[in-house]
């Protein structure tokens, strides 16, 4: 069980507005942002589990090759909406909204990456 999340991004500023859209669009919010720490959790929820962050190291954010994150939608149509989220917000398109394989009926899902070229899947089962 994953307890938690964070995602890299060199200017945290910069990277909430794509975080607030992709996310809101699945039902988390963003509750604070402080020290340089964006923290979004369930809305209405007091905790928080996806953190967006400069790295600790101090070097630029950079996207893993190979990483993925996925994040679990509610619905069909959350899905389409992070995706949409993510385009208008200036992620670049890794596969749109549809069953995974195409004969699926129990995984829907979508890809793409954010500006700091994280790439992401937002699913309903």
């Amino acid at each position: 069980m994953i307890g938690y999340l964070t995602i890299g991004a060199t200017d945290v500023e910069k990277a909430m507005p794509f975080f607030d859209q992709v996310l809101g669009a699945i039902g988390y919010e963003r509750a604070f942002f402080s020290g340089g720490w964006a923290g979004y959790g369930p809305k209405g929820s007091e905790s928080q589990n996806i953190f967006v962050c400069p790295p600790f190291d101090g070097e630029a954010a950079r996207a893993g090759n190979g990483i993925m994150v996925g994040l679990l939608a509610p619905s069909k149509d959350a899905v389409h909406a992070a995706h949409d989220a993510a385009l208008a917000a200036g992620g670049a398109d890794e596969g749109g909204p549809g069953p995974r394989p195409a004969d699926s009926t129990d995984f829907y899902g979508a890809y793409f990456r954010d500006p700091t070229g994280n790439k992401f899947c937002v699913f309903a089962r």
